[in-house]
């Protein structure tokens, strides 16, 4: 078992892997830049080092001041959290060949799966659904004309290094598709410096189920069952609850199968989910692996009891699953709102500032996930995520009520939050009745400026 691990990361996800750590008996070590200097959450890790100014590019995506943080420190590893560099093979590769452990997956899995067209392959190989579409990368307009053609309009161009819906367009015709490929390229060279897309059918009013993976260095990979994303704005997830309301029990078992078998193809260790998109059929397709731990893995931890960080500890420093896929029960639901610093009543347009007072809700089956408090300045450096709200009860209908009442004792002075917006989402007939797709939010809120 390592004895000091150091936290590459900030914010709410750093706390959380303090806190698994302090109840692992690991020492840890949290590195941050000079916009989080005084967090108060620094306080709990037992060395803390600064790695540069505001900026993440001057900051946490330094891969030489991390190690050298990490070499200072005296670690025996080294966990990514989400973002920032938590998805990077190269950043991977220099950590273990330093001497670190590195508690995620190998580079050679997060290489395979990182590229989406590749993931499609390897989907394809342990005969996972994929989305109709190229078999490959588009290289000229005309193939695209050809393979759009063949898979039927309206088409998604999709960037193969994408995420966060950056580089990502739908074509409805043939007319669209030549000025829209050339969009996406442009969008996906910018975010990722690779200009690479492909073609897949465009699905209507899909839903967005993805199935919690966990793979040991034995060859031993279960499922921790599945959570509903369809909640979102922008192609950014807002709310994610487990298990995915009206999914058949079968179908159920079917993703969840699926995604163990590419997990196990490629070779994967330590955490990751394997994403999906479900149309009105119930037919599922995999678009998507997130080889890391996720931000609503809370959700998954509620209805299993299983805490993933610590799983993922225990697994990177060799040991094997601690249970087998037969102990794993799916029970009850849980409901997660990622609270941000933001004006929905402006765009969602970020509200950094000085947290002046804040109230945190409570009670039976809640669960605030923030490295927040009062006198807490939200610097304007990062993503605007301040806190996940959770709450677990028996049933989906008792889930929502304690989530509206949670939501409402949830207050911020000095800043504003998307606390009152997400009120509104689950208070609506459509999301009670989970009959959300991933397009529900535009259509039903901001499209109407409501």
């Amino acid at each position: 078992m390592f004895k000091r691990i150091l936290i590459a990361n900030r914010g709410e996800i750093a706390l959380r892997i303090i806190r698994a750590c302090k109840e692992l008996g690991i020492e840890t070590v949290c590195v941050y830049s000079t916009a989080d200097k005084g967090s108060q959450y620094l306080q709990l890790a037992d060395q803390t080092y600064c790695i540069g100014p505001p900026k993440s590019v001057q900051s946490y995506l330094k891969i030489d001041q991390i190690i050298a943080a990490a070499e200072l420190g005296e670690v025996d590893a080294i966990h990514p959290g989400y973002g920032f560099l938590a998805e990077n093979a190269h950043f991977n590769e220099v950590v273990r060949s330093c001497g670190f452990g590195f508690i995620g997956p190998t580079p050679e899995a997060m290489d395979a799966l990182g590229d989406k067209n590749r993931a499609r392959e390897a989907a394809r190989k342990a005969k996972v659904p994929v989305v109709p579409g190229s078999a490959g990368l588009i290289e000229d307009d005309e193939e695209a004309v050809k393979v759009a053609r063949e898979i039927g309009y309206p088409v998604l161009i999709k960037a193969t290094a994408g995420g966060g819906g950056k580089g990502m367009r739908v074509a409805p015709n043939e007319a669209a598709l030549k000025p829209a490929l050339q969009a996406a390229k442009t969008e996906a060279a910018a975010a990722f410096g690779n200009a690479g897309v492909y073609l897949e059918r465009y699905i209507e009013k899909p839903r967005h189920v993805e199935v919690q993976i966990i793979a040991d260095h034995h060859g031993n990979a279960i499922h921790l069952f599945e959570r509903e994303c369809s909640t979102q704005r922008r192609h950014q997830k807002l709310i994610e609850e487990s298990p995915a309301p009206r999914l058949p029990a079968a179908r159920r078992q079917e993703m969840c199968d699926a995604a163990v078998r590419l997990v196990k193809t490629v070779g994967y260790q330590n955490a990751g989910t394997v994403e999906f998109i479900v149309d009105q059929q119930d037919n599922f397709y995999f678009i998507e692996v997130n080889a890391r731990v996720q931000v609503e893995h809370p959700v998954t931890e509620m209805v299993t009891g299983v805490d993933i960080i610590k799983t993922q500890i225990l697994v990177a420093s060799g040991e094997p699953l601690p249970f087998k896929q037969e102990d794993i029960k799916q029970t009850g639901c849980a409901i997660e709102c990622r609270i941000n610093a933001e004006n929905p009543d402006r765009n969602f347009q970020p509200c950094p500032g000085l947290i002046k007072q804040m109230y945190i809700p409570g009670g039976n089956g809640v669960r605030f996930d923030s490295h927040a408090h009062p006198g807490y300045s939200v610097p304007p450096y990062y993503d605007s995520m301040i806190g996940k709200l959770i709450v677990y009860k028996p049933t989906r209908a008792e889930a929502i009520a304690t989530m509206i009442r949670a939501l409402d004792e949830l207050r911020f002075e000095g800043i504003q939050s998307t606390a009152p917006f997400h009120k509104k989402v689950l208070s609506h007939q459509i999301f009670a009745d989970a009959l959300v797709d991933t397009g529900f939010v535009e259509r039903t809120f901001l499209t109407a400026g409501t």
